[in-house]
């Protein structure tokens, strides 16, 4: 019969080594160099796409895990992140007294994806669960990336594959989350007593949750204030796949599928990723806006004062009092020919002026043709064309009450 386990026999439940490192920056680049040091730079293969996958206790994640697998089309079994705390590699370092922390489970993960098994795609169950597990994550996204951009135009272009990262969280209640759990002791007590009865089969694992409600409530409480408070961050990141695994398990799976459907649509083609690759993301762009602005400023002062002058005074005499005037909506628009805004330096000028000051600023340049004379023996219209720079200017309107 197989031996009962219960959750003190987890290596990973014991109290973290207080030297352990805690910068993700640090862990992940210690864990990389680990990994390009065992293996070659063409070796270096991982998963065309990866489902990360979490979930609240009794979500139900190795029902539904099993259903991902078939819907998307991936040959391989999970790669469940729990089981590798049983693997040689594991037992290694719990046999040398080590305890298997972020940077342990990080580094066994990483290597493991390299197996030319998950190479189409795969399931990773259980990861990742702490804030430093979901930087690390980040970090190995932008590391293949970088990777792809490095490598795109060499032979090791099919090595490094545009990265494809899915975050599946299966999410329910902490009322539903102990229900399931007390449910799931209540059918292994029973197994288990036949097992004992009969001497046939094997006993089920038995955990602590299974059986002590506040076992269950803390339980879910790591996973509510530590895992999905992490995976939240992710959002923005990756596809996020917010499942409500709560009802029939038809249910459940037609909302996977919804969702995966959705996401799929968005997904690029290697060629069609590589084209459009080198224009900057919006973020990075964001990134050292400010900085920049306040250099080209600087540079204005003391480069082209006199324009710079003429600039400033331009704003304070001509455009802010219809902007003081349109306070209460945050919104004014003003059209001007001044021949000062002919000068594309002073165009840029008065926009970076704008933006350091809190305002968003749009000009347009409208033509006008505007009868100029007359042929008196052919009577046609002769036109110059007038040049207009329509100022549009936004910021934070008055909330008072109006009306």
């Amino acid at each position: 019969m197989k031996k009962q386990h219960t959750d003190d026999s987890n290596p990973c439940a014991q109290k973290p080594n207080d030297l352990e490192i805690k910068n993700a920056q640090l862990i992940f680049d210690s864990v990389w160099a680990d990994i390009e040091r065992e293996y070659d730079l063409e070796k270096l293969v991982f998963p065309k796409e990866i489902f990360w996958l979490n979930g609240a206790p009794g979500a139900g994640k190795g029902t539904n895990t099993r259903f991902i697998i078939q819907y998307r089309d991936i040959c391989e079994e999970p790669l469940v992140v729990s089981d590798l705390l049983h693997t040689p590699e594991a037992k290694k370092l719990i046999d040398a007294g080590k305890l298997v922390g972020d940077k342990e489970v990080i580094g066994l993960v990483f290597r493991k994806l390299l197996d030319p098994k998950y190479n189409r795609g795969v399931v990773v169950d259980g990861y990742p669960r702490s804030l430093t597990q979901v930087e690390c994550l980040k970090l190995f996204h932008n590391k293949l990336t970088h990777l792809r951009a490095e490598h795109k135009n060499s032979p090791l272009s099919k090595v490094f594959r545009t990265p494809r990262f899915h975050i599946i969280v299966l999410f329910i209640d902490e009322k539903e989350s102990i229900a399931r759990q007390f449910k799931r002791g209540r059918i292994a007590r029973e197994h288990n007593q036949e097992v004992k009865e009969s001497g046939i089969g094997e006993l089920m694992e038995l955990r602590n949750t299974d059986i002590s409600e506040e076992a269950a409530q803390s339980r879910y409480k790591v996973f509510k204030d530590e895992t999905y408070e992490a995976l939240t961050s992710l959002r923005k990141v990756f596809h996020y796949h917010f499942i409500n695994a709560k009802g029939t398990i038809q249910e459940v799976q037609d909302r996977i599928i919804k969702e995966l459907r959705y996401q799929s649509s968005l997904e690029l083609r290697q060629n069609t990723y590589d084209r459009i690759s080198n224009i900057s993301l919006a973020g990075d762009i964001v990134l050292h806006a400010r900085q920049q602005l306040i250099e080209r400023l600087d540079d204005y002062e003391e480069h082209h004062t006199e324009l710079f002058q003429k600039v400033i005074a331009f704003i304070e005499h001509t455009l802010f009092p219809t902007i003081t005037r349109h306070a209460m909506s945050g919104k004014a628009q003003v059209n001007t020919d001044d021949p000062l805004l002919d000068d594309p330096l002073a165009l840029s000028m008065l926009v970076d002026i704008f933006t350091e000051r809190g305002f968003h600023s749009v000009i347009e340049i409208v033509r006008h043709e505007i009868p100029d004379s007359v042929d008196p023996k052919t009577f046609k219209i002769h036109t110059r064309v007038k040049k207009i720079h329509r100022i549009r200017i936004y910021f934070e309107g008055s909330d008072i009450r109006r009306g």
